[in-house]
């Protein structure tokens, strides 16, 4: 049943990510289905606005395990790996940004571990990457196409800080996708 743990007393771990991780991810389902997407006007209350796609489609972002393996050695920033029962199931990728916010370059969790709590482990070490690395948040895009994952942005405390109509359609002209920033500060202003 996707959303559940194997029948396993084990809780999911997060780890530094290792070279030895990337095969093991690539074999990973990160796609999602897109059967709504949020719509504007784009305020901090944006997920209570959603709308449905018809038709629904699949969509994929890709893995890319040269890119991911950038990470293991940067100084910069980190991957940190999700495993059950010693197998890879998500990631996130983080690193340092020109201003002064860690970014969440990439989270992706395999779909039959999805609302399990894997996001929110593999966030919450991105987070403390982030405040040991003495920055001031995190920030991070995603789509509105993705509404699971603004919803989980939300809920773990992000802000909506802005979003770009025009981003994504010199990729995919004729996209209705608007890009989303989200923020998690440290401080308050």
């Amino acid at each position: 049943m996707p959303g559940t743990l194997p029948d396993t007393p084990e809780a999911p771990r997060v780890v530094r990510g290792e070279a030895t991780c990337l095969s093991s991810l690539a074999r990973c389902d990160f796609t999602f289905e897109v059967t709504a997407e949020l719509a504007g006007p784009f305020d901090d209350d944006v997920t209570s606005r959603v709308v449905p796609v018809v038709p629904a489609y699949t969509k994929d972002y890709g893995f890319d395990g040269d890119e991911l393996a950038t990470y293991l050695d940067r100084p910069d920033g980190e991957l940190f790996v999700a495993t059950v029962r010693n197998a890879c199931v998500g990631y996130v990728a983080v690193s340092a940004g020109w201003n002064a916010y860690a970014v969440v370059d990439d989270l992706a969790v395999d779909v039959a571990h999805r609302g399990t709590g894997i996001a929110r482990a593999l966030m919450d070490a991105a987070v403390e990457w982030a405040r040991r690395a003495g920055l001031s948040g995190v920030r991070l895009e995603t789509q509105s196409t993705n509404v699971a994952a603004c919803r989980f942005y939300r809920r773990y405390g992000f802000v909506l800080g802005g979003h770009d109509r025009f981003l994504y359609r010199a990729l995919h002209p004729g996209t209705r996708e608007v890009a989303l920033y989200w923020y998690y500060p440290f401080l308050t202003p």
